[in-house]
């Protein structure tokens, strides 16, 4: 299970991509089109015409990532297809991850203090 640190930045390209692409192709893809460059440090999921597999790029420090993964007998669910690209959490992208419902999931408001004592 890929576990990414809270404060990772994750956008979610909208679209299908063509899953015969690799980590270069979809990192210029991600680059180019969405225009978030995981080569500094933004992590990029993409989505096949088929909803059950996923794909995410990103640089580690070392190197580019790719993590391929297919849900065996049910789909992830994803946003609707439009143009663009979304943002999500690292709570969210695990719940994507695990094949569940992520839209349900949102972070508490937290109120900030209007004084210090």
């Amino acid at each position: 299970m890929l576990t990414p640190p809270a404060s990772f930045t994750i956008y979610v390209a909208t679209q299908p991509v063509d899953f015969r692409k690799g980590a270069d192709g979809l990192a210029l893809l991600a680059k180019e089109t969405l225009g978030h460059d995981p080569m500094k440090g933004a992590a990029v999921v993409f989505r096949a015409k088929r909803a059950d597999r996923v794909k995410i790029v990103v640089w580690d420090g070392t190197g580019l990532v790719m993590y391929w993964k297919r849900l065996d007998g049910s789909g992830f669910k994803w946003p609707p297809i439009v143009a663009g690209v979304m943002r999500m959490n690292a709570a969210q992208l695990s719940a994507l991850l695990a094949g569940m419902d992520w839209t349900r999931m949102h972070a508490p408001r937290i109120q900030q203090p209007k004084a210090l004592a």
